[in-house]
């Protein structure tokens, strides 16, 4: 299964709580962190969901 690569580009200080605990749930606490996930309909949904924040590749 593919892979992408998700990293916090952007602050989530002055977001609301939704987006906040959805990039915690991803696994990003600091900016400039990454992590790596399956590409699955679950993850993308909350990729989606913070696309203004983070930044994704492909792997």
């Amino acid at each position: 299964m593919a892979q992408i690569q998700v990293k916090l580009v952007r602050s989530v200080i002055d977001r609301p709580e939704r987006q906040k605990r959805t990039v915690k749930s991803l696994g990003l606490g600091k900016m400039n962190s990454t992590v790596q996930h399956e590409l699955n309909p679950a993850i993308l949904g909350m990729v989606k969901s913070v696309q203004h924040l983070v930044q994704v590749t492909e792997l």
